[in-house]
């Protein structure tokens, strides 16, 4: 018998039967048409993948483009953008798209995600019909190649504070765009170096010499593929990865555009100079523009997540074949995915990745809704862009930790670039920190918890969010997070009163539940109260918040984690029994004791973990990698990775 059968056989446990393409239609959904595109996509291309390594960075670039240009006249890369224009209408389809486009190579990835996603997404959500008429239809087919020049040398995350300027000339109706020292050149900008004829410029809007705040506006880059007059580009280099991407720098030497180039959903300009706006405040007004352009956010972390797949995929699959020492003398030696320091290093990341991807799918409909007004409150604006933050630092780390794993867990065979570890770490890593920071979110996470997403929040800055908090009292913020009431909740839902955290099942998904809420409602009726008092002993209120910062990150994980736990256990408990249910089950418990484990310090500091609970839990972690040990390759074979995006003949033979 197996070693990881042994145990199985003792506690009597029965090995579930998946049901492979069972459990990949339920991980496809509704959108399995749409990724079975892509993969027939991915898989026609496959030969990027060699490209990558044989072409210059020149040559490749193109190649990249060509690919790009070529899936959207399958309709692959449109279907969030109107029917009218070419589109599909179907911002969720738009999405499940961008990340099954992650198992291939992610310079097509973010090609795609540049020209259709950013440039495609600022004039579809920022512009009016003006706009939609004059670019969408070229812009879907590829015909119009463009680039979102956002992010400058000064200024990444702080965008308010965003040097470059565009004044108006109401004598010639027309806004002068100009690069104001090299802190304003607009950097890292994908497509500016070679492809993009035109730019979505963010810019310091100035009306009759008074300041209007950043807004979105079309310049011209290039004509007939030569720069046009006032433009400087310039390419970015060499970069860690990604370099079929062409970024590039940009500088406006007083560049004019037409009023109308004004994306005007929220302001505009009249042609005498006057500024109107439906929004009168200024921040609500940037922050609303900013909230539009969300989908981005939620594209990336459903990226990351599949790039862990590919890892993974080769990871098991390699685990099953390669042999290392004998575990026993004359038996030869073992499989490595037989070991449980292996089992340990790749199945609760195995876990975590099924979790992902079932809070990436709760995610994705929450966007869809809001966008496609089912569900559209500003609350609910505030949540899907809380959600939106959260779950892209959660799975582009997650990525990242995932990919280097693999990596080592595959050993030298793992390093070498036909086995497309090389690409993936370096392709993938700057995942964390483009469309937002990822600590920087998980701040922003963190102040729409304090707040609970309050409307008077869009109007404060960093300042006045901690005088905000600090004002209110304290048993007013507690009583929001209701840790005592869940407390309550608890003893009634598990064994054991006053000591449910020591005597309920250890795979009681409640108890997980239980402590996951419980670990989120302390963490932030404590920050509450860190804040406050910070503020009440006369200390400046920026000060408290930099003092606070780890408390804030801490908070703000913990949030997500317990986001991605729900929609687990609500995925699980939705499937109809069977095997599937069992394995889901499993991963599951998982996912969930895996993260205990991982703070057990935090539990027993705060008196909900024993030391001897401790102990179970890695012991049940332990148990429950033993059990998934022999489902392995059927749940990654599960998530439909291409064939022919493995490569990996040193890995998969």
């Amino acid at each position: 018998m197996a070693l990881h059968d042994a145990s199985a056989a003792v506690s009597g446990y029965v090995r579930p039967e998946i049901d492979v393409r069972a459990l990949a239609r339920l991980l496809d959904g509704e959108y399995a048409g749409v990724r079975d595109l892509v993969r027939t996509n991915l898989a026609a291309h496959s030969s990027v993948l060699e490209d990558a390594e044989r072409l210059d960075r020149d040559a490749f670039r193109e190649r990249v483009r060509d690919i790009a240009v070529e899936m959207a006249g399958t309709g692959q890369t449109g279907m969030g953008f109107p029917a009218a224009y070419g589109g599909g209408d179907d911002i969720g389809a738009s999405v499940a798209a961008f990340e099954t486009l992650a198992f291939g190579d992610l310079s097509v990835l973010v090609k795609v995600g540049v020209q259709f996603g950013l440039f495609g997404g600022a004039i579809l959500q920022l512009g009016t019909a003006r706009h939609h008429d004059a670019y969408l239809e070229d812009l879907v087919a590829g015909r119009l190649m463009g680039c979102f020049a956002m992010t400058e040398s000064g200024h990444g995350s702080n965008v308010q504070a965003l040097g470059t300027v565009a004044r108006y000339d109401a004598a010639t109706g027309e806004f002068v765009v100009t690069t104001e020292g090299d802190a304003a050149r607009k950097d890292y900008i994908g497509n500016a170096a070679r492809h993009a004829e035109l730019a979505v410029v963010f810019a310091q809007l100035e009306v009759g010499g008074e300041a209007r705040g950043v807004h979105a506006l079309l310049v011209p880059l290039r004509s007939g593929g030569r720069v046009v007059e006032g433009v400087e580009i310039e390419d970015d280099g060499l970069k860690m990865g990604l370099n079929g991407v062409d970024n590039g720098r940009i500088r406006f030497h007083g560049v004019r555009v037409p009023r109308e180039a004004l994306l005007n959903r929220f302001a505009d300009v009249t042609p005498d100079g006057t500024y109107v706006s439906s929004i009168d405040n200024p921040d609500r007004r940037f922050f609303t523009m900013l909230g539009t352009l969300v989908q981005g956010r939620v594209c990336v972390g459903g990226a990351g997540v599949n790039v862990a797949k590919v890892a993974l995929t080769l990871a098991v699959k390699y685990a099953v074949r390669r042999r290392q020492f004998e575990a026993s003398p004359g038996e030869g030696e073992q499989l490595l995915l037989d070991y449980g320091l292996h089992q340990r290093r790749l199945l609760p990341l195995l876990a975590r990745t099924y979790a992902l991807h079932f809070a990436q799918d709760t995610l994705r409909g929450q966007l869809h809704d809001v966008f496609s007004g089912q569900d559209d409150p500003p609350q609910a604006r505030r949540r899907l862009e809380s959600r939106a933050a959260g779950m892209k630092a959660l799975g582009t780390w997650h990525a990242t930790r995932t990919v280097q794993e693999c990596r080592e867990a595959c050993g030298g065979a793992g390093y070498l670039a036909v086995n497309r570890f090389a690409a993936l770490k370096a392709d993938s890593d700057v995942f964390t920190t483009f469309e937002g920071d990822n600590h920087v979110l998980l701040q922003l996470v963190a102040k729409g918890l304090l707040t609970d997403h309050a409307g008077e929040f869009e109007d404060l800055d960093q300042l006045g969010m901690v005088r905000y908090v600090a004002g209110l009292a304290v048993e007013t913020v507690i009583e929001k997070t209701s840790a005592h009431k869940l407390l309550e909740r608890v003893r009634d839902l598990l064994p054991g009163g006053d000591r449910w955290d020591q005597e309920a099942g250890l795979l009681d998904s409640e108890y997980h539940l239980a402590m996951l809420r419980y670990r989120e409602e302390h963490m932030l009726a404590g920050l509450a109260r860190r804040l406050k008092a910070g503020v009440d002993r006369g200390r400046d209120p920026g000060a408290v918040f930099s003092s606070a910062q780890d408390h804030v990150i801490a908070l703000a994980h913990a949030h997500v984690e317990r986001l991605v736990l729900e929609s687990f256990t609500e995925a699980v408990k939705a499937h109809p029994d069977g095997g599937n249910k069992v394995t889901l089950g499993l991963l599951c418990d998982l996912y969930a004791l895996s993260t205990i484990e991982a703070d057990r310090a935090w539990f027993m500091e705060h008196g909900r973990l024993t030391v001897q609970r401790s102990k179970a839990i890695s012991r049940e972690v332990n148990g429950l990698c033993r059990k998934i040990r022999p489902l392995a390759v059927d749940l990654v074979d599960a998530w439909g990775v291409p064939p022919q995006l493995l490569r990996a003949p040193d890995l998969l033979g």
